[in-house]
């Protein structure tokens, strides 16, 4: 029997615009926006590592706000480099399909903010956002933004971002809108490599391109 698809919706703040500290952003998500759980150990008999992963976001009309954090015991980041495998490292990841059965877009962040992002049809065919787009999400990491090797140990970490609603092809004009997607934990080179999703994927390998089982994102 099928599981249910997950469903989240993302209130609209659009007073999140006019805020530059990222820690008033935070707090803004905090009160007001949605917390959910990345918890889906979906390959555990290989992967059963979970480190506890949780993201609050919101949008603004303009800008979806995704704020991640984690906790774990190894933290990896030595992709720093656009469309490097930031995958690899201590990696969250935010999956998302305007439209049921289009395109959908790849955003995948390292604890240090470098960003792998693609729009594509299928796996096999990514169309990779340039410089100029990448540089246009925000990022506000806990981490800071300098590369390092794997460290061990208990740590805590947070990621903001800011991605804007045109990268992705959409405008927001006060109506709901229905989109699908995914959220993700991964750390695929770590001492203890794990696959987490938010809607469970069922699939025999870790795979974070499955558009079948992406959840239903409303904006509101």
């Amino acid at each position: 029997m099928d599981t249910p698809a997950k469903k989240i919706e993302l209130v609209n703040l659009p007073q999140l615009d006019a805020l530059n500290s990222p820690d008033a952003i935070i707090n803004l998500l905090e009160e007001k926006g949605t917390r959910r759980t990345i918890e889906s150990v979906n390959w555990r008999d290989e992967y059963p590592y979970q480190p506890l992963t949780t993201f609050t976001a919101a949008h603004s009309g303009k800008n979806i706000y995704i704020d991640f954090f984690v906790r774990c015991n190894f933290l990896r980041a030595e992709n720093f480099t656009n469309q490097s495998p930031v995958s690899e490292d201590s990696c969250v990841e935010f999956f998302v399909e305007p439209r049921k059965g289009g395109e959908y877009w790849n955003f995948e962040f390292n604890c240090i903010g470098t960003v792998n992002a693609s729009h594509r049809f299928s796996r096999p065919e990514p169309v990779r956002l340039t410089d100029d787009e990448i540089d246009r999400i925000r990022r506000y990491a806990s981490c800071g933004s300098r590369p390092f090797r794997e460290l061990e140990g208990i740590f805590t970490w947070n990621l903001l971002v800011v991605i804007p609603l045109d990268i992705i092809g959409v405008e927001y004009n006060g109506s709901p809108v229905e989109m699908r997607g995914n959220f993700y934990k991964c750390a695929s080179a770590a001492s203890q490599p794990h696959y987490l999703s938010w809607n469970p994927i069922d699939t025999p390998h870790p795979d974070f391109h499955q558009p079948d089982f992406f959840g239903d994102i409303t904006l509101l």
